[in-house]
């Protein structure tokens, strides 16, 4: 796989569409990745900022395996008990 040179988050279709040195694309379903990878409402948060702000970073990490280490490590989840 050539370098990926630049990541868009499509809205209409829920995907981020990225387009590689070489001239190739590819959309990643941005619903199907919170579906296997989310476990909770702060992980789909997480990966909606990510998408919003840095589509880009999101695409790497999908591609290259890291989305769910970045899900599980970037962030305790504290929780209110009554």
């Amino acid at each position: 796989m050539s370098k990926l040179i630049s990541c868009e988050f499509n809205i209409d279709t829920a995907c981020v569409e990225s387009l590689f040195a070489d001239g190739s694309m590819i959309s990643i379903d941005c619903t199907a990745v919170e579906n296997e990878i989310a476990d909770n409402r702060f992980d789909r948060t997480e990966l909606d900022w990510l998408i919003y702000n840095k589509p880009l970073e999101y695409a790497d990490l999908v591609l290259n395996g890291g989305i769910e280490e970045y899900c599980k490590g970037s962030h305790e989840h504290n929780t209110i008990e009554d």
